[in-house]
């Protein structure tokens, strides 16, 4: 088994290889064949255009969908605002826990690319049958009726929401195999073992946020405004147009892209260790860690993985690498759920490391999901107007966007050279001071939506406008400070997030890990449906109207961005007492 000491010298050996002279890449990349690829004519930047445009055109189906939706289910549906807010969260919650079913696949069975192509084809059929839906009038509920009081406004039946909710869910489907392959397929096109594309891998994540943004954009402003003034079909139809041009955009790409082989069921490697630790429970764990068991070939026994470099945390888990007298005898080291390699175990211990600023993450993404609910129907009761035109409340998160395409360039060209200086990192910033300063902007976003409530609520009361639900004489702009406080902390905390989670997980399961850092959007969406759920029940007892009645103009609606801002804050505590004590992951 070698010295501690020549296992680090090997590992090490590892770091220094370069393959920028070789003719084919020393990834283990193949093509769409399984043959060696060769780096002049496959991969690289030449592949990523189409990538790329895969992500802006599905980005845009998603967000053409997503960032209006409440309104579709307030006005089309006829759901009260709770109820449309409780599924949106729900359903965008679903959205990022899909993740994981793709992940899994791509990881274990079919590979990135694969899983990318068939969920896609799921994603296109939901977004005609959401289009479907929002066409034939048959499968609308009808529209109001002014009964000179009060509007009338019939609800959907059973089936018109059996065939709406067929489609929204079948893009959440559709979306978990894409969100958690893509951008490492885009990676898996620049050969990490060749110094020149390493650097190159970096700016490919600075784009691949670029193109979501601009999706986002297109989306937030053109699509919405087509929805409140053109008609909901052609809303829906445009964004399902723009999926079904991804899907061309990926395929057309096939034959420069660089294939990873899948590496084998992430799920089962981590169940052998905790198997093979329970099961040596008696055993105790050697003071030299040279003694536990690993290969001795210079890659690791799992495909597509480097060699992990032991450490001393969690030692009931070195139980699983330790070679029995038994396994000694029979020299069969070939159980895996009886003995594990070093690198195996510590692809757990990483895992279990990551899981506090992991779930850090979750109350983040519950600030994120106002932005599409909470910040929406608090614009819809402000002024919209600029002289004769009416702005769609949920085209103000276009400044969100604008924030982020502000703030990236604004990071890379100006705060990281500056940071740069001071903390002599060649980043910068570490991603885990970058996701820190996000998460501080979040607590200001809110204070800011907040605030702007107090003013909204303040100017209602004095026009006594408290009983009538209608748009309080108050610039809808005033929103902006928040949408953009937002999108700062984005920049800071997702792109962050996602270079954390790509940089630190085990080689072998970053798709998985990807899914996993998608989860906190999930779960930060189901968080707001939560506190929702939570805030009305506790609010509306005793026949109290409550924070967030239909007509937000006698309700609290402050409150509940009060209470987010001080759960961000007390997130964000936590955050920085487990940043302080995380250790990175040491490979070769």
């Amino acid at each position: 088994m070698g010295s501690q000491e020549e296992e680090r010298l090997l590992l090490e050996e590892g770091v220094r290889e370069d393959t920028s002279d070789s003719l084919y890449t020393g990834d283990g990349s193949v093509d769409i064949k399984g043959s060696p690829v060769l780096k002049s004519n496959t991969g690289n930047w030449r592949a990523c255009p189409f990538i790329l445009g895969t992500e802006c055109c599905e980005r845009l189906a998603y967000y053409g969908i997503a960032t209006n939706l409440v309104s579709y289910l307030t006005k089309k549906l006829h759901e009260g605002n709770v109820p449309a807010a409780r599924n949106v969260t729900t359903w965008s919650g679903t959205c990022y826990l899909t993740p994981l079913i793709g992940a899994i696949l791509a990881d274990s069975y079919f590979g990135r690319y694969w899983t990318i192509a068939a969920f896609s084809s799921l994603y296109f059929i939901g977004m005609c049958t959401l289009t479907l839906s929002a066409t034939i009038p048959l499968l609308m509920p009808p529209e109001c009726v002014d009964t000179g009081i009060d509007a009338a406004c019939p609800s959907a039946t059973p089936a018109q929401y059996a065939v709406f909710f067929f489609g929204l869910y079948l893009i959440a489907l559709g979306t978990g195999g894409i969100k958690p392959c893509v951008s490492s397929f885009g990676a898996d096109q620049f050969d990490d073992t060749d110094s020149s594309e390493r650097i190159k891998k970096g700016s490919f994540f600075n784009w691949f946020y670029f193109s979501i943004n601009i999706g986002a954009l297109i989306s937030s402003s053109l699509i919405v405004w087509i929805q409140d003034n053109a008609g909901w079909g052609l809303g829906f139809g445009i964004p399902a147009l723009f999926m079904g041009i991804a899907i061309i955009s990926f395929f057309s790409g096939t034959p420069i892209y660089r294939f990873q082989r899948p590496g084998g069921s992430p799920i089962i490697r981590i169940c052998q260790v905790v198997v093979a630790s329970c099961r040596k429970l008696n055993l105790v764990v050697p003071e030299d860690s040279a003694l536990l068991y690993e290969t001795q070939d210079k890659n690791s026994a799992i495909e597509g993985s480097r060699k992990l470099v032991h450490t001393d945390e969690f030692k009931f888990l070195d139980k699983a690498a330790i070679v029995a007298e038994a396994e000694i005898k029979t020299g069969d080291f070939s159980n895996p759920w009886r003995l594990c390699t070093i690198t195996q175990v510590e692809e757990l211990k990483i895992l279990i490391r990551m899981f506090p600023i992991w779930a850090t993450g979750i109350v983040f993404s519950a600030v994120y999901a106002q932005m599409s609910t909470m910040f929406v129907e608090q614009g819809m009761v402000m002024d919209t107007s600029i002289g004769s035109f009416k702005i769609p409340a949920a085209s103000l998160s276009t400044f969100d966007v604008i924030s982020v395409i502000i703030w990236v360039p604004v990071y890379d060209k100006f705060l990281v050279p500056i940071a740069r200086r001071i903390t002599g990192k060649e980043r910068g910033f570490s991603e885990l001071q970058r996701m820190g300063i996000g998460l501080f902007l979040s607590v200001l976003c809110m204070s800011a939506a907040a605030i702007i409530e107090v003013c909204r609520l303040s100017l209602a009361k004095d026009l006594a406008l408290v009983d009538k639900p209608v748009a309080v004489p108050m610039s809808i702009f005033w929103q902006i400070p928040q949408y953009a406080l937002l999108g700062a902390a984005e920049v800071f905390t997702f792109i962050g997030q996602l270079e954390f989670f790509y940089d630190q997980s085990p080689d072998a399961m970053r798709s998985l890990c990807s899914a996993f850092s998608l989860l906190t959007t999930s779960l930060g969406n189901y968080l707001s449906s939560f506190i929702l759920t939570v805030v009305t029940s506790l609010t509306t007892r005793g026949g109290a109207t409550g924070w967030i009645p239909d007509n937000l103009n006698e309700g609290h609606l402050d409150y509940f961005f009060w209470l987010l801002a001080a759960l961000s804050m007390l997130n964000l505590l936590i955050y920085v007492f487990c940043a302080r004590f995380y250790k990175s992951k040491n490979s070769s």
